[in-house]
C-alpha cells in the first residue's frame, strides 16, 4: 500500500508546491511510482508541471470529489495526467473553491478525499498532496487521507509563528478523524544562510519544536533557479541538475526514504 504524505502549511509562499513537485520527482528518480495531487484551487502545482492554464483542464480533483459526493463511478485513470519526469498528476483549478463551499452540506465531508485516495494506494508507492494555504475543509480532507504531514516552513518570523496553529489542527485531526496521522517533519525552505536573520530563525525552530517534532537535517536554500524551473514546467533536476537546490532536494528524498525503513 502506498504512503500518503500531505505537504501542508496555512501560510502561503513557503514552497509547498515546489516541495511537492521536487520531492515527488526525486522519489520517481529512485524508482518509486508517484502520484501528485494538487489540492489548491490556485493550481500552483499544476502550473509548475507545465499545465499553465489550470482553469482550462476538464477533469480535476474537484471533478473526482464531486463524483464521490454524487456516488458516481470513477474510471481508473480519470483525470490523471502523465508528466515526462515519470510522475502522475491529479490537477486542480478554481473549481476547487466552489467545491469547498458545496461540501459544507455534505455528510461525512471530511472523508471525501480519503475515499478516493484509498482506491489509489495500491497503484502507487507514494501519493503527495499539495495542500492549499488555509486550514479549511480541503486541507482537513487531505490530513484525514494522509499517513503523515510534511511541513515546509520559510526561514522567516511570520511563517514560523503560524506553526503552532497548524500543529494544533493536525493534533485535532489525529484525535478525532485519523488516529494514524503523524508529522513527518518540519522542512526549512528558502533559507539564506548568508544572513544572521535566517540563522536565528532556523535556530529558533529547532529550539522550539525539535524536542517534539522531527526537523529535517537538510534545508532548502533560497534560489531563483526554483522559480525558473517552475516557469518551464520542470523539476529542479531537469532545470539545474547539479545545483545546490537539486542536491538539497535529493538529500530530502533520501531522508524521506530512510524514514520508511
Amino acid at each position: 500500500m502506498g504512503k500518503v504524505i500531505s505537504v501542508a502549511n496555512q501560510k502561503g509562499g513557503v514552497a509547498k508546491s515546489t516541495t511537492t513537485l521536487n520531492l515527488g520527482v526525486g522519489l520517481a528518480r529512485q524508482g518509486k511510482k508517484v502520484l501528485l495531487i494538487d489540492a489548491d484551487p490556485q493550481g500552483s502545482l499544476t502550473a509548475s508541471l507545465g499545465y499553465v492554464e489550470p482553469d482550462d483542464i476538464g477533469t480535476t480533483l474537484a471533478t473526482i470529489m464531486m463524483n464521490i459526493i454524487n456516488d458516481e463511478e470513477i474510471a481508473e485513470d480519470e483525470g490523471i495526467l502523465h508528466h515526462e519526469e515519470q510522475v502522475d498528476l491529479l490537477p486542480a483549478n478554481i473549481e476547487l473553491s466552489a467545491l469547498e463551499v458545496t461540501m459544507s452540506n455534505v455528510m461525512s465531508r471530511e472523508l471525501i478525499m480519503k475515499e478516493y485516495i484509498d482506491t489509489m494506494r495500491s497503484r502507487y508507492d507514494y501519493i503527495l498532496i499539495d495542500c492549499m494555504p488555509s486550514l479549511g475543509m480541503m486541507t482537513i480532507n487531505a490530513l484525514v487521507a494522509s499517513d503523515t504531514v510534511l511541513i515546509p516552513v520559510q526561514a522567516a518570523y511570520l511563517p514560523v509563528k503560524g506553526l503552532q496553529q497548524l500543529i494544533r489542527t493536525i493534533s485535532m485531526v489525529k484525535k478525532r478523524l485519523n488516529r494514524k496521522l503523524t508529522i513527518h517533519g518540519i522542512l526549512l525552505t528558502m533559507v539564506d544562510f548568508r544572513t544572521n536573520y535566517a540563522k536565528d530563525i532556523a535556530s529558533r525552530v529547532r529550539e522550539t519544536y525539535g524536542s517534539k517534532i522531527s526537523i529535517f537535517e537538510n534545508v532548502i536554500p533560497l534560489s531563483v533557479k526554483v522559480a525558473e524551473a517552475s516557469a518551464e514546467g520542470k523539476s529542479i533536476y531537469c532545470h539545474c541538475p547539479n545545483g545546490k537546490v537539486s542536491m538539497a532536494y535529493e538529500n530530502l528524498t533520501q531522508e524521506v526514504l530512510e524514514n520508511e525503513k
